[in-house]
């Protein structure tokens, strides 16, 4: 019968595989093993152990404490004295023999104390820090439980802990920082992990990212204004401008101007964007002068149209085409202004946004101040329709005036007000109105606060679109409206008093 008698390997063996080596060797034959990190253990032999798997449970063990008859596996039994185990360099913790990873982990040096890993495979990344870099922290080996204890809890590295790596903190991942994001690029709103790429998606789940207009918020002293791409547009065609100056005698003037972008037409938020840029400006000229507001404000729609016509040029795409605009479907899109001032609260519009006055005494009825160039407004001013009717239809947001190189002779339509008692102006994309077309269904939505809190009643005012829908984009300025001190008078006249 053979003999069962042990006998001693006449080479070592590879520590990862177990096939015999040759002296001198520094690379495993079979599985290429480095065997530089791992010294042959003394004397030739090898312990009759699993490689990689701890010897029993360390001390402190919530298991062992609770039930020690259970330590060595076998009920009723003594824990058996673990046998002395050579120490690799490296390794997780005692009594284990340091093995190769059973997943791929792209490695960095290792620092004294841990590993340092890549969280993501070789490629495009920037280069890792050094040791101690935020990209390049040496990490010891994860817990094995959430309580902290266990393999690689308290008592992990043997009699005390005092020499043992601390473990990093946890951390939610989505909030963690990934590697590159010191670099200065974007990293993905979603998956918190891809960079994002210069088309405004995510590298790594594709997902796009939110573009800067998609939401606006500004507060400006008594002038607030909200603008929201909602829940159906894929990008924000409307654009906002909001700001203050004072006239010649001193008195403060507030202007807020709103745009919204005709979807049909090329560039709509191009259009959207050139058009209150160039309306604020002209105001911001043209009131410290002494400027009348009404005059002012209709010199602003015409700067905006001017400024939008200039978007329209030849196709770049197409040499063919007749280079007139009409034959371009060029940028287009719709304007609304408030300005109060002197007294007086003055308006001016082109197109379908509008102008609301909400006063703060709810028994007075709010009003708006605005007609809209559509196809609705033409039906109900002809009397062929109801204004229920004709905006229940489908043609009803058909524009019949915009701003843009292939409009019609640009007139656009100013008014001058005068309020008895101090309110709100809302001024707003049909996103919002929508939602409260009538003016008394608009003062039900504006909180009693409103002139108080202007950007809380904007935000309120959108997130009411936003709940009724959002199907459209939604733009809304919020100008609380002072009434002068009695016998102060105004230096301008107004048209109406509401």
């Amino acid at each position: 019968m053979s003999s069962q008698t042990h006998q001693p390997a006449a080479w070592p063996l590879c520590p990862s595989c177990s096939e015999p080596l040759e002296e001198g060797d520094r690379y495993c034959g079979a599985c290429g093993h480095d065997l530089s990190t791992v010294p042959p253990p003394p004397g030739g032999d090898r312990p009759t152990l699993p490689i990689g798997h701890p010897l029993g449970p360390p001390p402190g063990n919530p298991l062992t404490d609770r039930a020690p008859e259970y330590a060595s596996g076998w009920p009723g039994t003594a824990p058996a004295e673990p046998a002395p185990v050579p120490q690799a360099p490296g390794a997780p913790f005692p009594g284990t023999v340091a093995t190769p990873h059973p997943a791929p982990v792209y490695a960095r040096e290792t620092p004294p104390g841990g590993y340092a890993v890549h969280d993501h495979p070789p490629g495009p990344f920037p280069p890792s820090g050094p040791p101690g870099d935020p990209r390049g922290l040496p990490y010891p080996p994860p817990p094995a439980a959430d309580s902290g204890t266990g393999a690689y809890g308290p008592g992990a590295y043997g009699s005390g802990d005092a020499d043992a790596p601390p473990l990093p903190p946890r951390t939610d991942p989505r909030a963690a920082e990934p590697a590159y994001a010191g670099y200065g690029w974007k990293v993905c709103v979603a998956c918190r992990t891809g960079r994002v790429d210069t088309d405004g998606y995510c590298e790594n789940c594709g997902h796009a990212q939110p573009r800067e207009r998609d939401h606006m918020e500004q507060e400006l002293g008594a002038v607030a204004a909200v603008s929201d791409r909602g829940l159906r547009h894929h990008r924000n065609e409307d654009a906002f401008a909001v700001s203050n100056t004072s006239l010649p005698d001193g008195s403060p003037a507030v202007i807020a101007v709103v745009s919204d972008g005709v979807s049909s037409a090329t560039r709509p938020d191009e259009a959207s964007q050139a058009a209150v840029r160039a309306a604020n400006e002209v105001l911001l000229d043209a009131l410290p002068r002494g400027v009348h507001p009404q005059r002012a404000m209709r010199e602003a729609i015409v700067a905006a149209g001017t400024a939008v016509n200039a978007l329209a040029g030849r196709d770049p795409l197409d040499d063919s085409l007749d280079s007139s605009p009409r034959q371009l479907n060029a940028p287009a899109c719709t304007i609304v202004g408030a300005v109060s001032a002197g007294g007086l609260l003055t308006v001016g519009w082109v197109g379908d946004s509008r102008v609301y006055w909400v006063p703060e005494d709810r028994t007075v009825g709010a009003a708006r101040l605005t007609e809209d160039d559509s196809w609705a407004a033409q039906m109900v001013a002809a009397g062929l329709m109801g204004e229920a009717e004709a905006y229940a239809d489908e043609r009803a947001h058909a524009i019949t005036g915009w701003l843009g190189a292939d409009a019609y002779e640009l007139d656009p339509h100013t008014a001058v007000f005068q309020p008895d008692h101090p309110g709100v102006v809302v001024v707003c994309t049909d996103g919002l109105w929508n939602y409260a077309e009538g003016a008394e269904e608009m003062a039900r939505a504006i909180p009693a606060d409103a002139a108080d809190r202007p950007l809380h009643c904007a935000q309120v005012l959108v997130g009411h679109a936003l709940d009724g829908g959002g199907h459209d984009n939604v733009t809304v300025a919020v100008v609380p409206f002072a009434v002068a001190r009695q016998g102060a008078g105004s230096a301008y006249d107004a048209q109406h008093r509401v």
